[in-house]
C-alpha cells in the first residue's frame, strides 16, 4: 500500500472521496489491512473477492469458505465475520422498524444475506405483527425440505408463542437454482390452509439464492 502515490491508496481515498468512490477490492482491503508474502494487500483483496464471486459472495460466506482461503488468518477472518454480522443485524433493524410491504427489497436482501449461501437446505420464517413489522426470523427445518419434513403444527405452534398476525416462508435453494418445485407450491398450500384455522395470514414464500429471491406473491403464487 504504501508504494502506491498518496492519492490512490484507499484510506486517503476515502477520507478525500468518500467511500463510494472505492472498488469493491479497495474496501475490503481497508479491512484486511495487510498483505501476504508476495502478495500485497489490494492483490490479496482481489483474490478473495474472485474466489468467494465478489461482495455478495463475501457477505454471504461461511467460516469455514473463509478459514480455507489462504492469507486469510483467524483474526482477519473474525473481523469479516463481524462485518457481515453487523450487515445482517442491520438489516433485520430496519425490517423491525417499519411494514416490510414498504421495502419488499429489503426482505430479499435480508434473507439473501442470511440463507443465500448456505451449503444445507433450510426453511425459516418471518414472524410479522399486525402492522407487518418483524417480531422474529427463525429457522424451523434444515434438511431435504419436503412437504412432510416441514411440521405445520410446529410453524402453528410457534406463531402462537410469538403472537405473529402473519408470516413470510423462506428456504434456500443451495444449488442457486431460485426455480420453485411443485413440492414447494404444495408445502404453501399445506402451511397456508393450517395457518387459516388460527386467523394468521402468509404474505409470500422466498426461495433464496446466491444469485437473488424469488418471491411467490410476485409471481401469483400466494
Amino acid at each position: 500500500m504504501k508504494d502506491l502515490p498518496a492519492a490512490m491508496r484507499p484510506r486517503e481515498k476515502l477520507l478525500s472521496l468518500g467511500p463510494a468512490a472505492l472498488a469493491d477490492a479497495e474496501l475490503l482491503a481497508l479491512l484486511l489491512r495487510t498483505g501476504m508474502k508476495g502478495l500485497g494487500v489490494l492483490q490479496l483483496a482481489e483474490k478473495v473477492l474472485g474466489d468467494l464471486g465478489g461482495l455478495s459472495g463475501l457477505l454471504q460466506a461461511q467460516p469455514a469458505q473463509l478459514k480455507r482461503l489462504k492469507g486469510l488468518g483467524p483474526a482477519k477472518s473474525a473481523e469479516l465475520m463481524a462485518v457481515m454480522e453487523m450487515a445482517r443485524r442491520s438489516l433485520q433493524g430496519g425490517l423491525a422498524t417499519q411494514p416490510v410491504f414498504n421495502s419488499p427489497q429489503l426482505v430479499k436482501d435480508y434473507l439473501q444475506l442470511r440463507l443465500g449461501n448456505l451449503p444445507h437446505e433450510v426453511f425459516a420464517v418471518l414472524f410479522l405483527d399486525a402492522q407487518h413489522r418483524l417480531i422474529a426470523c427463525e429457522e424451523l427445518f434444515r434438511g431435504s425440505l419436503t412437504q412432510t419434513s416441514v411440521y405445520p403444527r410446529e410453524v402453528v405452534k410457534r406463531t402462537l408463542e410469538l403472537n405473529a398476525a402473519s408470516l413470510i416462508l423462506a428456504h434456500n435453494h443451495p444449488s442457486g437454482l431460485l426455480e420453485p418445485s411443485r413440492a414447494d407450491e404444495l408445502l404453501t398450500q399445506t402451511l397456508k390452509s393450517s395457518l387459516q384455522l388460527i386467523d394468521v395470514r402468509i404474505l409470500d414464500h422466498l426461495v433464496v439464492g446466491r444469485g437473488g429471491a424469488l418471491s411467490f406473491a410476485e409471481r401469483g403464487l400466494i
